[in-house]
């Protein structure tokens, strides 16, 4: 079951997407193979911090961010992942580690990496470690308005 805040706001945008369940799994890589997606398609969602603020980072599952890449792409001075009691209580209603790549929905700022620009679909956790969300790529876009850039290496 999705998060309740996330499907209803998923609902009131009217826009078309998929829920994908699976066992019970905790890492991007675990979650690809419940699900049977690629590690390349699936986003994971990864909390940072830009010179002290918040912000996510979503990238292909499969990758892992390159923390010089992105820190030359923003201009920022320094750039680290952030600890899980810093921004748990941002997301009451999701499982955590399991955040939906929607920061628009808590004023954060989000970094999409390009490849995942590539595909027609994206899907990424709904809020909890048994469902992902499927959509069109161009609708996750209009909804969040991310910023894409070059920043992921592959594992």
């Amino acid at each position: 079951m999705l998060a309740r805040s996330f499907k209803q706001y998923l609902d009131s945008q009217h826009v078309p997407y998929d829920v994908i369940s699976h066992k019970a799994t905790y890492t991007a890589q675990e979650i690809a193979a419940a699900a049977h997606i690629s590690g390349k398609n699936l986003a994971k969602t990864v909390i940072i911090k830009l010179d002290g603020k918040l912000a996510m980072a979503v990238l292909p599952a499969a990758y892992q961010i390159n923390f010089r890449r992105l820190r030359e792409a923003l201009g920022a001075d320094q750039i680290e992942l952030a600890h899980e009691e810093e921004f748990k209580d941002l997301f009451p209603e999701y499982e955590v580690g399991a955040m939906p790549p929607f920061g628009n929905l808590y004023d954060l700022d989000v970094y999409i990496a390009e490849s995942l620009t590539e595909d027609a679909e994206i899907a990424f956790n709904a809020g909890t470690h048994v469902d992902l969300v499927k959509m069109s790529y161009a609708t996750f876009a209009d909804l969040v308005q991310p910023q894409v850039l070059r920043f992921s290496t592959r594992h």
